[in-house]
């Protein structure tokens, strides 16, 4: 029997690493709910963001949480590209072509990764990781607090965007009907862009609050894609307020089975929260019947 200071403890870090899971897979939402198609390159491009970090770090000694200053707009530049210039035009309008392009570019990056800094294992060489915060008898992890506290204000900014702006609106529009959208001038190449960039964006988000207590290598993406998928299936495909309710879920089953199970089977839970929601309730939390 478990002492209640260390469940709770272990309820909190669960929220808290949920809440970074969450960001993870809002960019995978948010691509899906507008472009309809599933980006198999979105490891990959975490992969990259978290290079960068690391990389910002080891060569500018630039702290991961201050970089997000500069990682994020470049990656949201080159998601924005690459969906212009690159998949846009490959797919010609198919969503099979689209998933092939993108399964392609997920490949390209990774090799290309590997090619460049190997198979070598990287991390930060900083204390921050072992930081903590003191809340009464519980201790909390100071680096998974500020990735809770900034994953749910970047969701909530997103929110607004998509909610209050003219650019939210046109992503909106695009979303529920492409055609109509056109028909009243919205540019839904640029649109599609301006999404696939924002996922890119919170993919940047998110390397920087990993990074100060995760390591990097060309495919530490993929473990937390296959995590992402799980809560986008969980909270429904394209849902926003879906994304974050399943990360925080995960986040608290995966904490949960790491300490009952022992970390190395800790994701167990996550895969018998997938299977289950497939077969319970398979368009998800938040999600609306076709």
């Amino acid at each position: 029997m478990y002492a209640p200071q260390i469940l709770i403890e272990a309820a909190l870090n669960g929220l808290m690493t949920g809440a970074v899971y969450a960001l993870i897979a809002l960019g995978l939402t948010l691509v899906y709910g507008v472009l309809h198609i599933i980006n198999f390159a979105h490891g990959a491009l975490l992969t990259v963001a978290m290079f960068a970090v690391w990389g910002a770090f080891a060569l500018f000694h630039v702290d991961p949480y201050l970089a997000m200053l500069g990682i994020v707009p470049l990656m949201f530049g080159a998601g924005y590209a690459l969906q212009r210039f690159v998949i846009g035009p490959a797919s010609h309008g198919s969503d099979n072509n689209v998933l092939l392009v993108t399964l392609g570019l997920s490949i390209v990056l990774e090799n290309a990764l590997l090619a460049l800094f190997r198979s070598d294992t990287r991390a930060l060489d900083s204390d921050a990781a072992l930081q903590v915060v003191e809340l009464g008898p519980l201790l909390l992890s100071t680096p998974r607090l500020i990735g809770f506290v900034a994953a749910l204000a970047v969701t909530g900014l997103l929110w607004l965007l998509l909610e209050r702006t003219d650019t939210g609106r046109a992503i909106r529009a695009v979303a529920r009907e492409k055609l109509g959208a056109r028909l009243v001038g919205i540019e839904v190449d640029h649109v599609y862009a301006v999404t696939f960039g924002l996922g890119c964006a919170c993919l940047a988000v998110a390397a920087c609050l990993l990074m100060p207590t995760y390591y990097v290598n060309p495919r530490s993406g993929a473990a937390f894609v296959l995590v992402a998928f799980t809560i986008v299936v969980l909270g429904g495909m394209g849902s926003i307020a879906g994304a974050l309710v399943g990360g925080l879920v995960i986040g608290v089953v995966e904490s949960f089975s790491g300490l009952l199970l022992g970390d190395s089977l800790g994701q167990i839970g996550i895969f018998l929260i997938f299977i289950l929601v497939l077969l319970v309730r398979p368009t998800g939390l938040f999600g609306a019947r076709a």
